[in-house]
């Protein structure tokens, strides 16, 4: 991995990264008709596809998911706290997770296991960035929207989360307005877009007929 600040471990040598790498599975997938993690595209599943991006650009991966039956995944899985209720808490989960089993870590890297084109090194990038950075959540914004899912988080945003999560807030966007965010638009992030697909989601069996077909032409 290069880019991202590397935090020495005091007890065997090994340098870490103060950023913790976290992919949300096991959604409802309800416009896809099956789990989204187990799609196969390029002889792997878009789980375990999306694990190796994010262990490439942090060193360390997690699974937060409601589901245990992921195999082939190199990745420690997470319980989702509130399975069923949305994106908002796998993403408190995750930063709770971090907290409590890494002291040292400074960051999540959170991503959804249903973007086929991400790589490692918009990954790095993003990471490198947030850990420069003052802001609790910093997001890039793609062509049409903001993409929480593929965002740097803040350890210690947790403590602004949760309260609002326990006050009823679930759509993740609604917490921009509750904490210090920074938006990465385009200049930060068309360089490794050059094929305009980077944020694509794969939400339907056509798009997943569309990403094996796009990744196939671009031979990945």
């Amino acid at each position: 991995m290069t880019g991202v600040a590397r935090i020495q471990d005091s007890k065997d040598g090994m340098s870490v990264s103060p950023i913790r790498g976290y992919v949300m599975a096991g959604g409802a997938s309800s416009r896809f008709g099956s789990d989204k993690a187990l799609a196969r595209l390029g002889g792997e599943t878009m789980l375990a596809r999306i694990c190796r991006a994010l262990d490439d650009a942090t060193g360390n991966v997690s699974v937060v998911s409601s589901l245990t039956n992921y195999t082939g995944v190199d990745a420690r899985m997470v319980p989702d706290r509130w399975p069923g209720e949305g994106p908002l808490g796998g993403i408190i989960t995750a930063l709770q997770d971090a907290r409590a089993n890494d002291p040292r870590a400074t960051h999540c890297l959170i991503v959804s296991c249903d973007m086929p084109f991400l790589t490692a090194e918009w990954l790095q990038f993003l990471c490198t960035h947030a850990a420069t950075n003052v802001a609790q959540i910093v997001v890039p914004r793609s062509a049409r929207t903001l993409e929480p899912l593929c965002a740097c988080w803040r350890v210690g945003a947790a403590a602004i989360l949760q309260p609002l999560f326990d006050g009823g807030v679930r759509r993740v966007t609604q917490v921009f307005e509750h904490t210090e965010t920074e938006i990465l638009d385009e200049p930060h992030w068309k360089r490794f877009d050059s094929a305009g697909r980077l944020f694509w989601n794969m939400n339907t069996p056509q798009d997943y007929e569309d990403a094996v077909k796009a990744l196939a032409e671009e031979g990945r």
